[in-house]
């Protein structure tokens, strides 16, 4: 394993008429992934004000292989299926992180 942490954004825009359902998966999908792999250590997502279709997520695995294995899992794939016709632009942003502090056990969900 390489231990040197991967740090992504995705910046997503959503179609509005298919923005509750698309919430709802995305929730179940980050619920899931933070729950059971210990390797997924942070996924926030949020919308922009007054432009709720538009999504990014900021995303921390522990490590490549970490973040190859999300990929693969049950749960990454029934969301990437689920919603795929849902997402009309999508762009991942690989980021250099230069310091990652917060608070543990936090759940900040509205």
């Amino acid at each position: 394993m390489s231990g040197k942490r991967v740090v992504r954004m995705a910046e997503l825009e959503i179609d509005p008429a298919q923005l509750d359902a698309y919430r709802a998966l995305l929730s179940e999908e980050i619920e899931a992934a933070v729950a059971s792999e210990q390797g997924v250590l942070t996924l926030y997502a949020v919308s922009i004000k007054d432009r709720p279709e538009k999504i990014c997520i900021f995303e921390v695995y522990a490590s490549q292989e970490d973040y190859e294995a999300h990929l693969q899992t049950p749960h990454f794939l029934r969301y990437k299926t689920s919603t795929a016709h849902m997402v009309t632009s999508l762009s991942l942003i690989d980021v250099d992180p230069i310091i990652l502090r917060g608070k543990t056990g936090d759940h900040l969900a509205t």
